[in-house]
């Protein structure tokens, strides 16, 4: 393997390992290299997107390696988090929202255990819409990001507590945990369009 697809690899590695990070040594011992040739080719990368004007950067935190936006930016993520047009969540964001909603504090990993698929990019999304933020690190191998609601979570679906959610005991029966999951989801998707023709519908005069 030559440097240069090292370090294609190396990126593609971070964009997949999302703001979790990834160590040094996973990325060793995943592209089979010495650390310290990583530690090279991680160096070099960070020069290069910040030579070339790059709207991403990498950063170290705790330890793990992760690709970030520029804070300067900042002002522009959030006229997209807020757009009009952005603020239907997707059926992948609100079965993720659901997920957590109820099983708070929950990392990423346990997230898809449940869905069954990848949910980097929902959390993604519901973390961009304020509906969910970090609230903790597991105590687990390489302390996984925990997440939960926000007030924002509560405002969007027109609760005035975690309290108002539907009743989890209506879905104790359910055959299996992906079954429970699937009816949590329509019921906060039911929630979710009732909400919404309240709004549209205005103050009653």
């Amino acid at each position: 393997m030559n440097y240069q697809d090292l370090k294609s690899i190396i990126e593609g590695l971070l964009f997949l390992a999302g703001e979790e990070g990834i160590s040094p040594r996973q990325l060793a011992e995943v592209t089979e290299q010495r650390q310290e040739l990583i530690a090279d080719a991680l160096e070099d990368m960070r020069e290069s997107f910040e030579r070339a004007g790059r709207g991403l950067q990498i950063v170290q935190i705790a330890g793990n390696y992760q690709l970030a936006t520029l804070p300067q930016h900042a002002p522009y993520f959030e006229k997209l988090a807020y757009s009009p047009s952005r603020s239907t969540l997707s059926q992948a964001a609100l079965e993720t929202l659901s997920i957590i909603a109820y099983r708070q504090p929950i990392t990423r990993v346990e997230v898809e255990e449940i869905r069954g698929v990848k949910a980097e990019r929902a959390i993604h999304t519901l973390v961009n819409k304020d509906l969910i933020e970090e609230v903790g690190r597991a105590e687990a191998i390489g302390r996984p990001i925990l997440y939960g609601t926000t007030k924002a979570f509560l405002d969007y679906f027109g609760l005035a507590s975690l309290k108002d959610l539907p009743d989890l005991a209506e879905f104790e029966n359910a055959e299996n945990l992906e079954e429970e999951t699937n009816l949590l989801f329509q019921k906060l998707e039911e929630q979710q369009l009732t909400f919404d023709d309240v709004e549209k519908a205005g103050p009653e005069e």
